[in-house]
């Protein structure tokens, strides 16, 4: 191929947002050509590579825009530590079923326990399957609520916020909230509740959420709406974290 078709069809390419293909289709030609495989083998060699890396660059624009604190799969946790973690339905739950039905998933246990690992890989394997997931703390995203109404922007994160597939809001119970903090984190999960799916991680039983809320009817309603369609991970053991001090001390 001369240079003048060359420079026109890397230009077609790069209108067409090709880049796999642009970067790839005088090597496969080559290649191709070695093989005596014909253009309809060709073009569906480079078509493939192309979904393929489209695909996978979705996937990390989806992990990107999750704002994961880390990135964890499921493959890495070591169920054998947490013998009352019900592997078999966790697992299930990697599907991501759940989330096309809308359903939540409350996962409870010390802390330690590995409660946001858990989450973290069920948030990545969502971003796999190409749905939109935002992870955040409890605490973390009070403060954004509060911070947002403050700028008169509040509309705007709630708006956002609802728009997720999935919801993660981490580390319920480890810091008491505001009456206003509780007030906006109620309204952010009633209005998630049945447009998309919540992951929450706490280290509190519920009957010991009012101390969080403040408030026995705010948290009966929340428990309602969340407890309506859930999956319950029971983590109750010790702390990993300090069982691996423990092993290294000795």
């Amino acid at each position: 191929m001369t240079e003048a078709p060359q420079i026109l069809l890397r230009h077609h390419l790069k209108q067409l947002r090709l880049p796999t293909f642009q970067g790839e289709y005088a090597k496969q030609a080559q290649l191709c050509a070695a093989e005596n495989k014909d253009h309809i083998h060709y073009l569906a060699r480079l078509c493939e590579m192309e979904l393929i890396d489209r695909e996978r660059r979705m996937i990390e624009r989806r992990i990107k825009a999750a704002k994961f604190p880390s990135t964890k799969s499921l493959d890495s946790f070591d169920f054998k530590i947490m013998p009352s973690l019900n592997k078999p339905l966790t697992m299930d739950l990697a599907r991501c079923d759940y989330v096309d039905r809308r359903e939540n998933i409350i996962a409870l246990g010390p802390s330690g326990t590995g409660k946001t690992h858990i989450a973290l890989g069920l948030g990545l394997a969502a971003c796999q399957r190409g749905l939109k997931v935002r992870f955040t703390t409890a605490a973390a995203l009070v403060h954004d609520l509060i911070e947002a109404q403050d700028e008169r922007r509040l509309q705007r994160l709630q708006k956002h916020l609802t728009s997720q597939n999935l919801l993660i809001i981490d580390e319920l119970g480890f810091v008491p909230l505001s009456k206003s903090g509780a007030e906006l984190l109620f309204e952010v999960i009633s209005q998630c509740y049945e447009r998309g799916s919540i992951i929450i991680t706490s280290n509190l039983p519920f009957d010991e959420w009012t101390e969080v809320f403040g408030s026995e009817r705010l948290t009966g309603a929340l428990l309602d709406r969340l407890t309506h369609h859930v999956h319950i991970l029971e983590m109750n053991g010790e702390s990993y974290r300090l069982k691996h001090s423990r092993n290294k001390q000795k």
